[in-house]
């Protein structure tokens, strides 16, 4: 096997496979990139057994062939390099690799192809495309709710629905819940399943520019295409809970104020809560919105005042500061609208503007108030 490529153009292809590498990984093998050339074309591939990531570059061939090549040290190598053309070659029997580049030569012990896991493929998967842009923003909305909890299994994803028009991505730790609705999509078929936390977060990573995602999916996996790049997810095999039902239909009161100033307030407050709870109290009336809290155990207290728009009932309630501060961040909004029924049940928070096609409803669980 030998080609010629850029070292700088080889090194962000390897940067966006490195993704799927674990630092201590259950099998050595795990711990390479399976490089795969046919024809001009080099496909990469790296996988932690759940998301694998399948990217491709085109390269100078001379000789086409298979190896699995230590991702460290290539990556490290490249990385050390200025942009330069650079021959890799490889004597597949040996599993002995060299890299040229014009300061000298690079030798490095690389593994069997045979050895590398087999990537799941395409099969009886149902497709629905959607712009790069609802992708990272489903992402950067939702994925902050996910639990970490690894006994409530299901709540460690993100839930998938598609719905014909539209895809919801849902995701939710019992505290707090995240629901992003895209609207402009077309499938033929109603569908749900569970992507890991880390499968999304790699695509994250790997999504780059303003392309078409082709996210395909069926029993077992979902697998995420767009440019040359394609990012492969086991879906995570547990039942989601009904998310509908702890969504309060009935909310009268309506609490609208500017994001920053809520935000930077609870920031302040939160500094004066009790740790463990995070507890901030908000006490509402028409025009405005008090904000305090107190840690009895060191004598802290903290109490500010924000103007607001509010129409119902005068209400107080209490919140952990932590997920409101993470939920206001992830809106872009210069205001928000707080939906409340009564103290004891959740609150919703909405943007006050919509982007066109997206929904965006986020609900948190109140902090009970001790007397």
């Amino acid at each position: 096997m030998k080609f010629e490529v850029s070292s700088t153009d080889l090194l962000k292809k390897l940067q966006v496979a490195s993704g799927a590498i674990n630092p201590n990984p259950v099998l050595p093998i795990l711990e390479d990139f399976l490089f795969d050339l046919n024809g001009n074309q080099l496909t990469i591939v790296s996988t932690n057994l759940e998301t694998s990531i399948v990217t491709g570059i085109e390269v100078m061939m001379n000789e086409e062939g298979k190896i699995a090549v230590p991702a460290k040290i290539l990556l490290d190598t490249l990385k050390a390099l200025p942009e330069q053309p650079i021959t890799f070659s490889a004597e597949t029997e040996k599993n002995a690799i060299k890299v040229k580049s014009a300061y000298g030569e690079y030798k490095l012990a690389g593994d069997s192809a045979d050895d590398f896991p087999e990537i799941p493929e395409l099969q009886d998967a149902d497709v629905v495309k959607l712009p790069s842009e609802a992708v990272h923003n489903a992402i950067n909305r939702v994925l902050f709710a996910t639990s970490s909890d690894e006994l409530r299994l299901a709540m460690t994803g993100v839930y998938v629905q598609v719905d014909f028009n539209k895809v919801i991505f849902v995701a939710t730790d019992a505290h707090k819940l995240v629901k992003y609705t895209y609207g402009n999509v077309k499938s033929e078929t109603t569908s749900s399943f569970i992507i890991p936390k880390k499968g999304f977060t790699l695509l994250k990573s790997a999504l780059s520019g303003d392309v078409e995602v082709e996210m395909a999916f069926n029993k077992t996996n979902t697998f995420f295409s767009f440019g040359d790049t394609r990012v492969v997810c086991r879906l995570v095999d547990a039942k989601y809970p009904d998310y509908n039902a702890v969504i309060p239909v009935e909310n009268p009161n309506l609490l609208t104020l500017s994001r920053q100033d809520f935000q930077n307030s609870l920031k302040r407050i939160a500094i004066y809560a009790n740790k463990t709870t995070n507890q901030v109290i908000l006490n509402i009336n028409d025009g405005s919105l008090t904000i305090s809290a107190q840690d009895l155990d060191f004598s802290n207290e903290a109490t500010e005042q924000l103007t607001c728009s509010y129409d119902g009932e005068s209400m107080t309630i209490g919140f952990n500061a932590k997920f409101l501060i993470e939920m206001l961040g992830v809106l872009s909004s210069d205001e928000v609208k707080f939906e409340l029924s009564t103290p004891n049940r959740a609150g919703i928070l909405l943007p006050s503007d919509k982007e066109e096609y997206e929904d965006l409803l986020m609900l948190v669980m109140p902090v009970m108030m001790s007397n």
